[in-house]
């Protein structure tokens, strides 16, 4: 999750950002942000699809079902490990196969909230996130000492999570949703100036559009978990 180029380097993409004066940079994010949104509409779509097809009651309870759910966690890790590697083609396929298989898993969402609710969250999630996202992009605060802190709440959401499923308890499920929530939030400020800081000048399109790619893979989770933590805060579930 950290940065790893040069102080100098970093230095001199962040002050390019804060100045403005660097049309590619604005252009790479632009990139970015359209990766990231193009991603979360493909989830949606697809997840409402497989909601209202039957097909995701189809495959609950069988074997299938757990592939959809274990593929996404397989092409994040080969996405994140592999990017350098692969060509640009495999990896924006990989990027919307992800982004496709992660709504068949979440088409649940449609089956026990209702649509209203639905759509009220996600337009407080994409306000918030928006914001914190800004925040992140035009700060001159350095946000990378806070990285280790939010690395660790994730890991102790996903613990708490785990354990969770064995206790059933809607206080545990509770505090999850409240600090889950807040760390995501500043996983999105520390995410967007971290792949702001990366961008560096004067690089090839295919670089360039596999850094968007991996940076709207980081944003895009950030968003999908503020929108989750918040449906489990205030979705209405069906009567």
């Amino acid at each position: 999750m950290g940065n790893h180029l040069p102080n100098g380097l970093r230095a001199t993409g962040t002050q390019r950002g804060l100045d403005g004066g660097d049309m590619g940079l604005r252009q790479y994010m632009l990139r970015v942000y359209n990766y990231m949104a193009g991603g979360l509409a493909l989830t949606g779509v697809i997840g409402y699809i497989g909601a209202t097809s039957g097909f995701y009651m189809s495959v609950a309870g069988t074997p299938l079902f757990w592939v959809v759910v274990l593929a996404p966690l397989g092409l994040v890790t080969f996405l994140s490990f592999r990017i350098e590697s692969i060509s640009l083609g495999t990896a924006q396929i990989s990027f919307w196969v992800y982004a496709a298989l992660v709504g068949l898993s979440l088409s649940s969402i449609f089956l026990v909230y209702t649509g209203e609710s639905i759509a009220r969250v996600f337009f407080i999630s994409a306000a918030t996130y928006g914001a914190t996202s800004v925040y992140g992009y035009t700060t001159r605060a350095d946000l990378s000492r806070f990285g280790s802190f939010l690395f660790m709440g994730l890991i102790g959401i996903v613990i708490a999570g785990l354990v969770n499923l064995f206790v059933a308890s809607t206080t545990l499920q509770f505090v999850i949703s409240v600090i889950g929530m807040l760390v995501f939030t500043g996983l999105t400020a520390y995410d967007t100036q971290r792949i702001r800081d990366i961008y560096i000048g004067g690089e090839d399109d295919v670089i360039a559009d596999k850094k968007a790619i991996t940076g709207a893979l980081a944003l895009y989770l950030d968003f999908l978990n503020i929108f989750l933590m918040l449906m489990r805060l205030f979705g209405d579930r069906r009567r």
